[in-house]
């Protein structure tokens, strides 16, 4: 049976085709705030830095280049942020729900999390800073938990809230980079 006939005969009791989050992993989702999840992955990075002292590696002026790295990311998320205030909307991970318009300008047309990518840019500095290959495992955990648990249950909530402007918007400009 193919989920069109499927949502056509189950309407009425609220079946969608679309995989539902898993109970348990649901009661995640927009929970813990992303300056929460960014500090305990930075200080995983510092753990597996000091724990495999056998993957460090030379990397040439360590501390100019994550400073580099760490301003980059700070305009990042200024710009976000200024962005949104620009624009009138909510800032505040955990309600997207209140959110007043699609911002689609400014960093927003490079990128739909600017404020996210920013803290990955930091802890890229960071693992540059620890100058240990191990400690880079922690930008694809981040950016997957974050992908999991923050910004698919936010593209949910503004797809139902803005629609049609929201999903062009999705279709448009990458999730990351």
């Amino acid at each position: 049976m193919s989920c069109g006939t499927l949502r056509e005969s189950s309407a009425r009791i609220g079946f969608s085709c679309h995989a539902a989050p898993e109970p348990t992993l649901q009661r995640l989702e927009l929970k813990v705030p992303p300056v929460v999840v960014f500090l305990v992955i930075g200080a995983a990075m510092w753990l597996v830095a000091k724990q495999v002292p056998q993957a460090t590696v030379h990397i040439p002026r360590p501390l100019p280049v994550a400073i580099a790295f760490s301003l980059a990311a700070a305009w990042l998320g200024v710009k976000a942020i200024l962005d949104f205030r620009r624009h009138g909307t909510t800032v505040h991970p955990h309600y997207p729900e209140k959110a007043s318009t699609v911002v689609a300008d400014g960093v927003y047309r490079y990128t739909r999390n600017p404020m996210y990518l920013a803290l990955v840019v930091v802890l890229l500095a960071w693992a540059v800073r620890l100058g240990n290959l191990a400690s880079f495992a922690g930008l694809p955990l981040f950016v997957a938990y974050m992908t999991r648990f923050q910004v698919k249950p936010e593209e949910r909530i503004l797809l139902s809230k803005f629609g049609a402007p929201y999903r062009e918007y999705m279709g448009t400009v990458r999730r990351w980079i």
